[in-house]
């Protein structure tokens, strides 16, 4: 999300009404804890709600929807050794994508936590479930008739055909799409120019036609991407490898997040565990 979406998002949740049981507004309070268990609660609510997101918000009021700033950079925050927003993800069950932007504007400085609304099963956090209440934060197990609905809220459309990239020039799909790795991955000869390769791209389904432009596919970026970080819905997804120091989750000891689609990243992966496990250790 660009500056001028984040400000324009902050300033659309604050004119919600208070009572919006899929938005929570904090200000500094950055337990990880409790950061967890209203993702989970936002999570849930925003299903139930019907919602394709729920926002967790800092640098607000939460009575009065008032900007004041907050002092809380979640992106530097660190639970043990691990990143918190990695940390966040691996507590949750079953997993949700979580993006998490930080923006300063009218000198005051906002993180906002955009959270994946589940479908069909409840959230969990550190196997505790919750959802919103009105303005609290309750044990979804209290709340039965809530957790009915969501069990019945269908899933969402398949992530495949989702958007990675709206309306990208063919400049900008040949510059985010490793598109030789494409071709040689799939033994096809590589076209003598641009219109060709875009040809193939469109036959397979990485990318579609919007006009004179195009729309890069999920399944595309995620297979193909050059930078996943490009992508702002599949960022998320980026391979992560994390080694522990014993057979748990808690002592990381080193943790290597992968750029490249998963398909014209593959080999690397392999290289790198390869290189970095114990010589009596197999790849399965």
């Amino acid at each position: 999300m660009t500056q001028l979406d984040l400000e324009i998002l902050i300033k659309d949740l604050t004119a919600l009404p208070k009572e919006s049981e899929w938005v929570e507004f904090k200000v500094n309070n950055s337990n990880p804890q409790e950061i967890g268990e209203y993702i989970s609660a936002l999570s849930n609510s925003a299903c139930y709600h019907k919602k394709e997101h729920g926002y967790l918000v800092y640098g607000i009021e939460d009575n009065s929807h008032k900007l004041v700033g907050t002092n809380f950079y979640p992106l530097s925050e660190k639970k043990g050794n691990q990143e918190l927003e990695n940390w966040l993800i691996t507590q949750l069950n079953p997993r949700i994508d979580i993006n998490i932007y930080e923006v300063t504007f009218d000198d005051l400085h906002f993180a906002v936590f955009k959270i994946q609304a589940t479908r069909n099963t409840p959230v969990g956090f550190k196997g505790e479930f919750y959802i919103r209440i009105g303005s609290y934060k309750k044990n979804l197990i209290d709340h039965p008739e809530r957790e009915r609905e969501i069990w019945k809220i269908e899933s969402s459309p398949v992530f495949e055909n989702g958007i990675a990239k709206n309306n990208a020039t063919p400049d900008d799909v040949l510059s985010l799409i490793d598109y030789p790795a494409f071709f040689e991955l799939l033994q096809l000869p590589l076209p003598a120019d641009k219109n060709g390769i875009l040809d193939r791209l469109l036959l397979e389904k990485v990318i579609v036609k919007k006009g004179s432009n195009y729309n890069i596919k999920n399944v595309g970026a995620i297979l193909f991407a050059k930078d996943i970080d490009q992508f702002d819905n599949i960022s998320r997804k980026a391979v992560r490898v994390i080694f522990y120091q014993d057979n748990n989750r808690i002592n990381a000891i080193k943790e290597q997040i992968g750029k490249r689609g998963y398909a014209v990243g593959f080999e690397g992966l392999i290289k790198y565990l390869d290189d970095n496990l114990p010589s009596n250790e197999i790849i399965t």
